[in-house]
């Protein structure tokens, strides 16, 4: 008899907590979320059941808490979380899967300028676009890319269908692609704009095709991201639609816009295009002209650029043509030579992150990367660290042992940039 009255006791004490879990009422559940996040990862457990929870201000506020959290211990909930049909939740949880890979993100990610006006909810886009992305050998879990595809295609709002789809391109998630190009064919500007730019990031050259359609878009903004998308990608399939584009249209912006994809294409069949375009009037299509001819990569064509180089008084334009010169086989290193100024210009602020692309593509080239070598130890912290990054992009073996030596600078930041581009360029000779 005593033995089963103690079993009884111990059944019912056991079931006081879950009684009492039942019986607690939303705006108890709220704070209870609340005081989990502050207890960090090992509050995790309690709040994932909140996300079930049959009131939405429940599941908000635990989204928030798993945000705040934000360990690798809150991606698996977060991952549950998108799958909410509540636009604000899946605005959320997508930020907080983003701010894993990119700590701080979510101070600038929509679900930071969400507000509540009684039942209404406004948010804004806090930065126009966002052209961050994580660095391409991270792994991204299979299923995040998943979910954040799912929001894309068939979200509860545009807004969280829209972040959704930069959140996809900030975390490379080519998976994700269906779903960007069922954005592309939505009647929103936003939606189209955001699955656009996320496209550039994937640098899928198949996904070129799937976005012409786009290259006259009413809405400006549209047209020239599509625009930008396809040169990116380097879709050859484009290259009439972009000429038509480029004779046609009043917008300058839109102009330029055709002229620098084209430069990026570079079908031979351009090539009396850009020499026509050299020395004209407008920067940004002298600029394309050279990128274009150093890409097409006729050596006849070497004098013609170097020349416009040396003439040059524009730093966009004398880039671009530093560029093409050095894509065409001019690789001095002398003090006022094309490649030489390419690597002065990774010292200036506001033509760094213009000269690392380049620097980058033409490292793919092994006697830019001979010249590249032996300036790098003499060089000033920027150059070694824009060189670093130049080299990551190569894919090329040897690489490996400038980027080991820089690794033993005497700078910290010098050896942390060595160290990433080394890992990025191991993770491509794989």
């Amino acid at each position: 008899m005593k033995k089963m009255k103690w079993s009884f006791m111990l059944a019912l004490a056991l079931a006081i907590p879950l009684f009492s879990q039942t019986e607690l009422s939303s705006r108890d559940k709220i704070r209870q979320a609340r005081d989990l996040s502050r207890r960090g990862p090992e509050g995790i457990p309690q709040l994932s059941p909140l996300l079930q929870d049959p009131d939405v201000e429940v599941r908000r506020e635990a989204v928030r808490a798993l945000v705040n959290i934000g360990t690798q211990h809150s991606l698996d909930p977060l991952t549950a979380a998108c799958a909410d049909n509540d636009s604000e939740i899946q605005i959320f949880a997508a930020d907080g899967l983003v701010n894993f890979y990119l700590p701080g993100y979510v101070e600038s990610g929509l679900s930071g300028t969400l507000r509540r006006a009684g039942s209404a909810i406004t948010a804004r886009w806090a930065r126009d676009e966002s052209r961050e992305v994580v660095d391409p050998d991270v792994p991204v879990r299979p299923e995040i890319i998943t979910a954040l595809g799912r929001i894309t295609s068939g979200g509860s709002s545009m807004a969280s269908r829209a972040n959704a789809a930069r959140a996809a391109g900030i975390l490379r998630g080519n998976a994700a692609l269906p779903d960007l190009f069922e954005a592309l064919r939505s009647k929103d500007d936003r939606l189209i704009f955001e699955g656009l730019i996320a496209i550039q990031k994937l640098r899928d050259p198949s996904a070129g095709p799937r976005v012409t359609f786009l290259l006259r878009d009413l809405d400006e903004k549209v047209q020239r991201a599509a625009i930008e998308t396809v040169g990116l990608l380097r879709t050859a399939e484009a290259v009439q639609d972009l000429e038509r584009v480029l004779s046609d249209t009043r917008s300058r912006n839109v102009r330029r816009e055709a002229m620098t994809a084209l430069g990026r294409i570079a079908t031979p069949d351009l090539r009396a295009l850009f020499l026509r375009h050299l020395s004209d009037g407008d920067t940004e299509l002298r600029a394309a002209a050279a990128e274009g001819l150093g890409r097409i990569g006729k050596s006849e064509d070497l004098p013609m650029v170097r020349r416009a180089f040396e003439e040059e008084r524009r730093n966009a334009a004398r880039l671009a043509q530093a560029f093409g010169a050095a894509a065409l086989g001019d690789v001095d290193m002398s003090e006022f030579a094309p490649l030489r100024y390419l690597v002065n210009s990774l010292n200036q602020r506001a033509w760094r992150d213009v000269a690392i692309p380049y620097l980058s593509e033409l490292s793919i080239q092994q006697p830019v990367r001979a010249a590249l070598y032996p300036v790098i130890t003499p060089g000033t912290r920027d150059e070694k660290t824009g060189i670093s990054y130049a080299l990551s992009a190569s894919g090329a073996a040897d690489a490996v042992e400038p980027l080991e030596a820089l690794m033993r600078d005497p700078d910290p930041t010098v050896g942390t940039e060595a160290v990433r581009a080394l890992r990025i360029l191991r993770s491509r000779l794989r």
